[in-house]
């Protein structure tokens, strides 16, 4: 066989996407309507699939989506309802002045602040995630943030930053608007004394970035309580970024927690 022959045989279980990874494209809807209703449905999922992976910690977190008809509204999950329990019907539509313009719940004035902001200063974050969830509390008391240990952790080499400032619980506007510029155009901001939030082109993205962050600081965190764990160089971090922080994979890896979901709990779809 010759070297072209090799490389042609080589390349023959490859894909044509950027990691070679069979991976389909995002849907794509006619409507403003349509694309509304697909993005609720993945919202209530996301909150189901924090709760039953334990992310819920009482009143604290919350999940959003922009309205794909009105830039300054959100959809996001009600003030006082379980992860566990939320539904399509439950969501709430939030405009830029913090009054629900749809559902029948109230707003947590905490995702207000901190959704609102993301979602006016950063155009390409469709949606954004965050939640107290104990390992990331755990990374960020210690001041630190994900180091390139392993593949997974990769994905938010240059990506990633501390927000070390910290003022009480998230209720003003001010607050909300610093987290927002300090997050800038990274994928994720962990707030010390506080949680964890993720953003991305797509609700299914985002959410991806957040479990995987949240699983990088458990494996951090362990790394270091048994010793000092060897990282990356620079090239290979890079290298590593490129395939496991591949947008198309996070919105992909989504798809498979969204059909986990729907088999367990399917009655979060009622509307």
């Amino acid at each position: 066989m010759t070297t072209a022959e090799a490389e042609s045989a080589e390349a023959a279980f490859l894909a044509d996407t950027a990691t070679g990874l069979p991976i389909p494209g995002e849907p794509v809807f006619a409507t403003a309507a349509e694309t509304r209703r697909h993005r609720k449905q993945r919202l209530a999922a996301a909150l189901r699939l924090f709760g039953k992976y334990g992310f819920g910690e009482g009143i604290s977190g919350h999940i959003s989506v922009r309205d794909p008809e009105f830039p300054d509204r959100f959809w996001v999950n009600p003030f006082g309802v379980s992860f566990k329990h939320v539904k399509v019907s439950d969501l709430i539509c939030v405009d830029g002045t913090g009054r629900v313009v749809e559902g029948k719940h109230r707003i947590n004035p905490s995702a207000f602040v901190i959704h609102s902001a993301i979602h006016d200063l950063n155009p390409g974050a469709t949606a954004a995630a965050h939640g107290h969830t104990a390992h990331s509390r755990a990374l960020g008391s210690l001041g630190r943030l994900l180091e390139p240990i392993d593949q997974e952790s990769a994905a938010f080499y240059g990506r990633q930053v501390l927000y070390g400032e910290y003022e009480g619980p998230s209720v003003s506007v001010d607050l909300g608007k610093d987290i927002a510029r300090k997050l800038g155009d990274n994928r994720a901001i962990l707030l010390q004394h506080h949680g964890l939030i993720t953003v991305g082109g797509s609700l299914d993205e985002a959410v991806h970035w957040f479990f995987t962050y949240d699983s990088c600081a458990q494996v951090q965190l362990l790394a270091y309580a048994a010793g000092t764990p060897k990282t990356f160089t620079h090239e290979q971090a890079v290298a590593a970024g490129a395939g496991f922080g591949d947008e198309q994979l996070g919105w992909f890896s989504f798809q498979l927690l969204w059909d986990e979901i729907v088999a367990e709990q399917p009655d979060f779809l009622d509307e």
